[in-house]
């Protein structure tokens, strides 16, 4: 079984990618049927493939990953214990012991994985408590085109809906101590930070344009800030702007120019959540996803979906279009379940190819970057009458939450792609179920060292059928390893995990999930309290 699944995916990869030159790039048509590539045209890979034992950013053993396609050397190399390994690197959790107004807060724990497909990897994600205001705040940023705009997006998204949310007195505090030049107010606690930056020598860029943004909220004179919904909307449009300022202004330093020029030409969607006490806001602008796991008092479990899709099969969302351009482009505006026949999210940040005039893309393209060794994508898709058609601003979402609502879970679409959301709910309520039937039971039993002792060898001796520890690491297992009977077999997960760099973005995506657990005690006592 395990040849014959390893097989299967090689030689139908190999049969259906027809690649041409072209320079030093190598382009395929190819468009998989399961993960559904989000550019058409055209995706991109190196000729020259890099063997160095790196995958999703950790360091393994040489054999754990093939960067060939030649058929005698494809066959499967990992061992029960490295699969295992490999899909629990990304791994992260984390309690929230915080007390607001002298309650647990009704955030309870999140625990969260990725598993890439991209090398690099193009997803990115985070998690931050803001400091001046209430609140925690999750994300989930699917990048496209690269991985420049994801990691810009993941950084400083957080900071605009901070400051969004500040009094005026705390806007003038953060202003006056940038006029005195003294230590400004932290704005952000970041429990899970969106990776190692690559953007650090050109902070003081990001953080001049956050000024000019919390010196307009000055300028509106409202005491108390914005409110949730205002904040999200117009944070997220805000910073898709300076994404797009930043590369039209003049700038000296070729390293910042070149980063804002990868920021600006690649693309990201983004999910994000914000909890504060009962009160959930999810603003979505894309195909990431976030839903709800609910159990009623009878037991029973449901969905509740706080996201749509903003892709082809969103009927407001192409009425949407339709609206915002001329009527002789009805047909032009989606092609082939494409924006523009090119890119299947509808609403995104970045991909200013598809928000600029063809002039000003070229005025900026032609101020002397090296946009092959940039990986910049030069495509103005046929039909391009209108700009922009691509918009970054998100539906948002609110939800009073409930002591029946368990957990939120938020993943880019390459688990979407596989999993639906009743499944989901499904796999993280059979995690909460099986963590709770093997945990031991120390009150009950004298906790000695003899005791630990034991219950680490039971473990230990369980090896590759010990329970995963963490929900996001079970859904991105059950989703690259179940058939299509949603039963899991190992042998397709080794294979899937054993695909070549080459090969491996054509059968699924980067996948990125973090599941937030509820407080229900906590939820309960705000309802109980007035």
């Amino acid at each position: 079984m395990s040849s014959t699944v390893t097989y299967w995916i090689f030689n139908s990869a190999r049969n259906s990618i027809a690649t041409f030159q072209g320079g030093r790039r190598l382009y395929s048509r190819y468009v998989s049927s399961r993960t559904k590539t989000k550019r058409v045209l055209f995706s991109w890979a190196s000729t020259t493939l890099k063997n160095n034992g790196q995958c999703g950013g950790f360091a393994l053993p040489k054999a754990y990953r093939h960067t060939s396609t030649e058929e005698d050397d494809f066959h499967l190399q990992l061992s029960p214990e490295q699969v295992n390994e490999v899909l629990r690197a990304g791994e992260s959790a984390h309690k929230i012991l915080d007390l607001v107004g002298g309650v647990p807060n009704t955030v309870l724990r999140f625990e969260s994985n990725q598993l890439a497909a991209n090398s690099p990897v193009e997803d990115r994600r985070g998690v931050a408590s803001c400091l001046q205001t209430n609140g925690l705040m999750f994300g989930i940023f699917d990048g496209h085109g690269g991985h420049a705009c994801a990691q810009a997006v993941s950084e400083r998204l957080f900071y605009y809906v901070a400051v969004s949310l500040m009094s005026q007195q705390t806007l003038e505090e953060m202003e006056g101590a940038m006029e005195s030049m003294k230590a400004m107010l932290p704005i952000l606690q970041w429990l899970k930070h969106p990776g190692d930056s690559i953007y650090k020598d050109v902070t003081s860029v990001h953080l001049d344009h956050l000024r000019v943004y919390w010196q307009e909220l000055l300028d509106l004179h409202m005491e108390m800030g914005l409110n949730v919904k205002e904040a999200l909307v117009y944070s997220f449009q805000r910073l898709d702007s300076d994404i797009s300022l930043e590369i039209q202004a003049p700038l000296e330093d070729e390293m910042t120019r070149n980063l804002s020029l990868q920021v600006a030409f690649s693309g990201a969607t983004a999910c994000m959540a914000h909890v504060d006490g009962v009160h959930l806001h999810v603003a979505n602008a894309g195909d990431c996803r976030a839903i709800l796991g609910v159990q009623e008092d009878n037991g029973m479990w449901s969905c509740l979906p706080l996201t749509q899709d903003h892709n082809a099969w969103n009927e407001a969302e192409l009425s949407r279009l339709k609206r915002e351009h001329p009527e002789s482009e009805d047909r032009t505006i989606i092609m082939d379940d494409r924006l523009l026949g090119v890119l299947m999210p509808c609403r995104a940040f970045g991909d200013v190819q598809l928000k600029w005039s063809k002039e000003l893309q070229r005025s900026v393209l032609e101020r002397g970057f090296n946009t092959e060794a940039l990986n910049i994508y030069q495509f103005t898709p046929p039909h391009y009458y209108t700009p922009p058609y691509l918009t970054a601003e998100p539906e948002v979402t609110y939800h009073r939450l409930r002591p029946q609502d368990k957990f939120l879970v938020l993943a880019s679409d390459g688990l979407w792609d596989v999993l639906d959301n009743e499944n989901v709910v499904r796999l993280v309520m059979e995690h909460l179920s099986e963590a709770g039937r093997h945990k031991p039971d120390l009150a009950r039993r004298p906790a000695n060292l003899g005791l630990m002792q034991s219950l680490l060898l039971q473990r230990k001796a369980q090896g590759l059928h010990a329970a995963d520890q963490n929900a996001a690491t079970r859904l991105i297992r059950h989703a690259i390893g179940s058939n299509e009977y949603g039963e899991m077999e190992t042998e397709r997960l080794t294979a899937m995990l054993t695909l070549p760099e080459d090969l491996a973005r054509m059968y699924r995506d980067d996948i990125t999930v973090t599941v937030v657990y509820f407080n229900s005690d906590s939820i309960g006592a705000y309802y109980k309290g007035g």
